[in-house]
Formats: structure tokens, C-alpha cells, sequence
């Protein structure tokens, strides 16, 4: 990673502008996950203890144009100060006079949440004179928000313009892990895709093929390209318009693609279907894959014995229904039991690792689906880009 970060710059008596991913599930009001809370501690303690005062932004789901309490970064304030264990201001805006008075009166050690960037339209067009708003209130700009970085934003790209920007530890942590995928990976090196489409994942399935010794393909993403060898997947979801991408990928890719062997498949998509398991060219007329079958998981395990580095980005099956989620939690078990570096890429991977009780044993989960996807891609994220190089 060749961008300064927090520990590159005086902090002393400065008033730090630090963009964290916030963007947290609520219900009724109340933070319902904290990770990604929990995942800006390190930042936020390290950046207090050098004496700086600090100004927080983030923005939070989809506002329909202006402000809406049912947006408010207040819950998220409020979880912050019980886990640092001290006050915090919650600021009304995110920029603007009221906002500029608070920061006037800030000492050292004192924690302000601003609200909302999403609450001003201009966020999302990456509007200058908002950035530049957002600037005037710190001294040093830290991006901590990962989850963010692919999106050119006010608070992500355009803020870096006016302030000296930094990355905060979790966004260093996340461009070193996927750094490894992408820059210089150790082999053997094992990468998992799946998911639903193929069309999402066309740009990552050859990049990561291009380092990779082998690529496991799985979820809906499996069934096109089982499709394109000729297979019968009857009402399996299969891309029509993918299936010329997949034979393509097949010819170049030959042995390097691993796809499923066996299934579980459901006479409908519902939670409580009919199931049974056969292998991939058995499928019966009015049936559809929607997991990984045993002879499968055998052979991701034989595929990954001896990994030095694995990645990880989207689920094998439905893991959203009990009855589909063996396949995808027995390969988040395979790879909490490997000796190789495992780094998860964020979204339903990191929800599949959680869920099956696995996520302290991987070396990195992303906290950054999208963000995760466009770095694996080789794609330059806006958020790192603007950030200062060593």
C-alpha cells in the first residue's frame, strides 16, 4: 500500500475530518449490527489519543432529498459514545453555520457525529462547493470508509482536494488484503466466485483468473456456465444473454475453472420445497440447483488443500434459506480449517463467514461488497486514489 495514513501526519491539536462507513442496518431506531462501527475503533482511538479533536461523517441508506430522521446518524452516534465511552456531539448538518459553530468551541478529545452526507443532494455528484464546505471544518482529512471508496463522492473524493488526506488503519488493512489478491499473490492461489450472474462478475472472473492457479465457480453464476457445456439445467436461473460470454470463458480458462459436480436441487424457489440431491447433468424437468451437493464440497476441499492464498466473493447456494446454505457454510468451514491466507470480499461472503460462526477465523472480511468487487476488477477506487501517496 504506497498511501500515507493516519501515522503519517501530525495530529497534535488538529481538528480531523474522518470519513467512516456508518452505513449501518437500523430497526426501530436502534443500530442492529455494529461491526461496521466496531471496524473504525482502531482510527478513531489512535487519532484521540494523539490529542487531535475529531469531526465524523458518513452517510446512511437512500434519503429521498433532504433531511429525514429516519436517516438520522443519531443511533449510530449514540452506539459509538457507549463503545468509546465518552460524549458525543451530535452535529444537526454536515456542513453550514450551526455545524461551524460547534467546531469553533471543539478542544482535544472532543468527538462530534455529523449528520447525514446524503441529506444534501450534491454528495452524490461529488459536488465541489459541498466538498469544499466539508473541508473548511478539519485541518486533516481521514478516509477510513473502504465500503465507500469505489464511489466518487463529496465526503470520499471530493473533501481529498482541499485538506492534506490520509487512509485510517481499517481502509489500509483492506487495501493490503486484496492488494495481495491483485498485486503479487502467493501460490498455490485458490479464488471462490458466486452468486447469482455471471454479467456482474465478467471483468473479476478474468482478472482473477489471469493470477490464479484455480477459480471455483458456484452459486447461480455455475449454472450458466454448466449451461454453455451443453448440460440440461432446466428451471435453474441461467443468463441467456451470458451464455456466449461463458462458452468463451470455458475455451480460454479449460482446466482452471472448477464448477459444481453434484447439487441440491428444489422442485420450486420457496424456503420449504421439495429437495433431493443428483449430480448436474441429472437434473429432473420442472427442478432447479440451488446449492452445492457433497461430491461438490469434496472436491472444493481437495481444490483448496494445499492454498497458500484464498479469496472469496459470493456464496455457492440460496444460504439465505436453511435447507440451501449447507454448501455455502461448508466452504466458509473449509476455509476457517486452511492454513492459507483467507480473505473474504465483503457482501454475502462476509454475511455467509458471520453466519456460519467462521468470521474469526478468516485472515480479512472486507467491509466493502462493491468496493471489494471493483478492487479485485483491477479497478482504480476513487476514495484510494485521492488519498496522499508515501
Amino acid at each position: 500500500m504506497n498511501k500515507k495514513t493516519v501515522k503519517d501526519i501530525d495530529l497534535k491539536n488538529k481538528r480531523v475530518l474522518m470519513r467512516v462507513d456508518f452505513n449501518v442496518p437500523m430497526a426501530d431506531g436502534k443500530v442492529t449490527d455494529d461491526k461496521r462501527i466496531k471496524a473504525a475503533l482502531p482510527t478513531i482511538e489512535y487519532i484521540l489519543d494523539q490529542g487531535a479533536s475529531l469531526l465524523l461523517m458518513s452517510h446512511l441508506g437512500r434519503p429521498k432529498g433532504g433531511s429525514d430522521p429516519a436517516f438520522s446518524l443519531r443511533a449510530a452516534s449514540e452506539t459509538l459514545s457507549t463503545l468509546i465511552n465518552r460524549p458525543i456531539t451530535m452535529a444537526p448538518d454536515c456542513v453550514g453555520a450551526e455545524v461551524e459553530a460547534i467546531v469553533k468551541s471543539l478542544k482535544p478529545g472532543d468527538v462530534v457525529m455529523l449528520e447525514n452526507t446524503r441529506f444534501h443532494a450534491g454528495e452524490e455528484k461529488n459536488d465541489l462547493d459541498l466538498a469544499k464546505q466539508m473541508a473548511a471544518l478539519g485541518d486533516v482529512y481521514v478516509n477510513d470508509a473502504f465500503g465507500s471508496a469505489h464511489r466518487a463522492h463529496s465526503s470520499t473524493e471530493g473533501v481529498a482536494r482541499f485538506l492534506p488526506a490520509v487512509s485510517g488503519f481499517l481502509m489500509e488493512q483492506e487495501l493490503e488484503y486484496l492488494g495481495k489478491a491483485v498485486a503479487n499473490p502467493e501460490h498455490p492461489y485458490i479464488a471462490i466466485l458466486g452468486g447469482a450472474k455471471i454479467s456482474d462478475k465478467i471483468l473479476v472472473v478474468e482478472t482473477l483468473a489471469a493470477k490464479c492457479d484455480k477459480l471455483i465457480i458456484g452459486g447461480g453464476m455455475a449454472n450458466t456456465f454448466l449451461s454453455a457445456k451443453g448440460l440440461n439445467m432446466q428451471d435453474s436461473l441461467v443468463e441467456a444473454e451470458a451464455l456466449d460470454t461463458a462458452r468463451t470463458l470455458l475455451g480460454k480458462l479449460g482446466d482452471k475453472l472448477v464448477l459444481p459436480v453434484d447439487a441440491v436441487i428444489a422442485d420450486k424457489f420457496d424456503a420449504e420445497a421439495n429437495s433431493q440431491v443428483v449430480d448436474v447433468d441429472a437434473i429432473p424437468a420442472g427442478w432447479r440447483m440451488l446449492d452445492a451437493g457433497p461430491k461438490t464440497i469434496e472436491l472444493y476441499k481437495s481444490t483448496l488443500a494445499d492454498a497458500k492464498l484464498i479469496v472469496w466473493n459470493g456464496p455457492v447456494g440460496v444460504f439465505e434459506m436453511p435447507k440451501f446454505a449447507e454448501g455455502t457454510f461448508a466452504l466458509a468451514r473449509l476455509l476457517a480449517e486452511s492454513d492459507a491466507v483467507t480473505v473474504i470480499g465483503g457482501g454475502d461472503s462476509a454475511s455467509a463467514v458471520k453466519k456460519a460462526g467462521v468470521a474469526k477465523q478468516m485472515t480479512h472480511v472486507s467491509t466493502g461488497g462493491g468496493a471489494s468487487l471493483e478492487f479485485l476488477e483491477g479497478r482504480e477506487l476513487p476514495g484510494v486514489a485521492a488519498l496522499l501517496d508515501k
